[in-house]
């Protein structure tokens, strides 16, 4: 057999074979391993599945509830596809390139969403979107295969022959209802894919949060339901913003958002509770430390004097006012009853005064606590006992043990300062009604439980309010929490200094670390401010036109022109579902760049024009390299498939590393 037969059978699959989770294939591979009877040829046979699944399948045709409209399938496929596109590295728009674990992507986030889908199902721990409402206008969100309002009409039904969108003569108000039908159902197909998609991202004690007006609060409800399932739903959060006094009927200026868990039985099983710090809390501790510091640590006199601070009126949760004394240790406390909310004959016993020894004066219903509880509170000098035993006694609660509450599912606030701090960051008019980076983090921080590594996706970007927020909860905390933001590539009109919403999302992220970076704390120092910058883009890889097959042997190189060996690597790690972050080595071997990725266990090359003597060159530098940072786990390698100038390069490279122990190998 000649060398060039030999080549042609060195065959390395290549990673646009794989498939990935959620995808169509991939699906049908996980039915086929659960019920490989109703799995034909790599077709599904539904009549068997459904016999399969017993009473537990529906027949079809079956009416059942739950939201619909024309066009929900189509929309429903468009989530299993595979992505077809990659992302384009751009270091030179980037915050700290080489270090952060932020990711911003300019580019349509369906796509995005499914290039992510491989190396990020199941890690993400919360997902907020504010995602475009709908006011009736055509939506820049334009998807493959989405249908048209028109061709939307003739599929319900609603439009004739002849183009008519009214059902009987003059009938306007069926026009409208027809008109408005089709408007709801394209943002319906607009937001389930992509919300399909984000489901496999999250972990399974993820939660999402999507902000929605009134227009598609109900559908999108019903959405969510669908998608996540009805008994996922967590919160209906109702924000009351600044009214309108000449409106018709209410003043308004509701939003919502509605908070559904991945899994929200096994947050109740893990004990999630999602709470956050009274409103006012840290001022109070502040009063309170310096009254104690001012007094000598007297606690008479720091009393009076943080009881004279609270008759200034400071804004806090009403509650507080209570914890209005220090104790001998400085610490912050209030007295709360001792009575059972109901009488029962085991909590009625004597409690002895502790200088007269007789017992103090008790509720008819009887104390809180058990006699043991009680027994060792009272040693712990958590028990309060009046002058005599005329005097009943108290419970001593400290206010450092209760500065959490459940967070409330409505509040108020005013939108207007978004907009001013934006604009006080980027300048006046730069961008319409931005998110409110303190409501962002007040949610995410209550629904991750301040968890300080979390992972936060927002995939409607918009100026980047959700990466300004996470960076400053890592300020506050000094965590490790990490953001991906997707902003769609649309034009941004009369912005001087920005071609794209994206542009003002980098800006800002930019702006608002430099700002936080002038303000950090011994404790926050170390935070991570910067951001990669990716940008959607077609394949690396240039499609087969049917007039060839793309080979080694080929004199046609399968790799489009002008790309980078960079933009190689992003590739490969999008489709074998490699953390974009992931750290990466690279060396120059073979007058290319070497790269190891996850410290040696994955290798990938994709120099082009290697010669025979080149490929040894490259054999040894991989040897080299994996024996200076062995692993337990199996080693890959990666190489360009059209990257060797001949058959004999190939072969060498093959035989030398099989030689040296490497057994899994990929192309691109």
């Amino acid at each position: 057999m000649t060398n060039s037969e030999l080549a042609s059978n060195i065959e390395y699959s290549p990673i646009g074979d794989l498939t990935g989770p959620g995808e169509a294939h991939d699906n049908v591979a996980l039915i086929a391993k659960l019920f490989p009877d109703a799995v034909t040829d790599g077709r599904i046979d539904l009549d068997v599945l459904r016999s399969l699944l017993g009473d537990d399948a529906e027949p079809a045709g079956t009416e059942t509830s739950g939201l619909r409209w024309v066009g929900m399938a189509e929309a429903r496929q468009l989530s299993t596809l595979p992505a077809t596109g990659t992302l384009l590295p751009r270091p030179d728009e980037s915050v700290e390139w080489d270090t952060t674990k932020n990711i911003v992507i300019e580019g349509d986030n369906l796509e995005v969403l499914r290039l992510l889908r491989r190396g990020y199902t199941n890690k993400v721990d919360v997902i907020y979107i504010d995602p475009p409402y709908n006011t009736g206008n055509d939506f820049v969100y334009d998807d493959k295969r989405m249908s048209t309002v028109t061709e939307h009409e003739s599929a319900a039904g609603l439009r004739d022959a002849q183009g008519a969108t009214q059902i009987g003569e003059g009938s306007d108000r069926a026009g409208e209802r027809q008109l408005a039908s089709s408007r709801h159902a394209k943002w319906l197909s607009m937001i389930y894919p992509r919300l399909l998609v984000a489901h496999s991202l999250l972990s399974d004690t993820g939660v999402i949060i999507a902000a929605i007006d009134d227009t598609e609060h109900s559908r999108l409800r019903l959405l969510l339901d669908r998608v996540f399932g009805a008994e996922n739903f967590a919160a209906n959060v109702v924000w009351q913003g600044s009214g309108k006094n000449d409106s018709r009927f209410t003043s308004g200026g509701l939003d919502y958002m509605l908070i559904y868990a991945k899994n929200k039985a096994r947050l109740v099983d893990e004990e999630t509770r999602w709470k956050e710090p009274k409103r006012g809390y840290g001022i109070v501790m502040e009063a309170a430390r310096s009254a104690w510091a001012e007094s000598g640590h007297d606690n008479t006199r720091a009393t009076a004097a943080f009881r004279e601070w609270w008759r200034t009126g400071p804004q806090t949760e009403s509650g507080l006012t209570n914890y209005n004394e220090i104790d001998e240790d400085g610490r912050v406390f209030r007295r709360d009853n001792l009575r059972s909310p109901n009488p029962r004959p085991n909590l009625q016993y004597d409690l002895p005064h502790p200088e007269t020894g007789l017992p103090v004066k008790m509720h008819p219903n009887g104390w809180v606590y058990s006699q043991d509880r009680m027994n060792a509170l009272a040693a712990e000098g958590r028990i309060l006992f009046g002058k005599s035993h005329e005097q009943t006694a108290s419970f001593k609660r400290f206010l450092d043990e209760s500065g959490d509450q459940a967070i409330r599912p409505t509040f108020t606030q005013d939108r207007a300062s978004a907009s001013d701090a934006l604009a006080a960051l980027l300048g006046s008019g730069v961008f319409d009604y931005p998110k409110d980076s303190g409501v962002i983090a007040r949610w995410i921080n209550a629904v991750t439980q301040s968890k300080r590594d979390a992972l936060v996706l927002d995939f409607f970007a918009g100026s980047g309010s959700t990466g300004h927020a996470v960076m400053d909860l890592n300020s506050d905390d000094g965590g490790d929490r990490r953001y991906i933001l997707v902003q769609l590539d649309e034009a941004v009109v009369d912005k001087d200094g920005y071609e794209t919403i994206a542009d003002i999302t980098r800006e800002r992220l930019r702006r608002a670390g430099a700002k936080i970076a002038r303000n950090l704390t011994l404790e926050s120092a170390g935070i991570d401010l910067g951001f990669r910058s990716y940008r959607l883009a077609s394949s690396n890889l240039r499609p087969w036109d049917g007039t060839g097959e793309l080979s080694l042997l080929d004199s046609v190189d399968n790799l489009i022109d002008g790309r980078t060996t960079e933009d190689f690597l992003v590739e490969m790690m999008l489709r074998l579902g490699i953390e974009l972050t992931t750290p990466v080595e690279a060396r120059q071997v073979a007058g290319s760049s070497l790269y190891s990725l996850g410290g040696g266990t994955l290798y990938a090359f994709f120099g082009e024009g290697v010669t025979t003597e080149q490929s040894m060159v490259l054999a040894r530098a991989l040897v080299d390299w994996r024996d200076q940072n062995p692993v337990d786990s199996d080693v890959t390698i990666v190489v360009r498939d059209t990257g060797f100038v001949d058959s004999s390069a190939k072969l060498n490279l093959d035989a030398a590393v099989k030689q040296a122990g490497f057994t899994t190998f990929r192309s691109i």
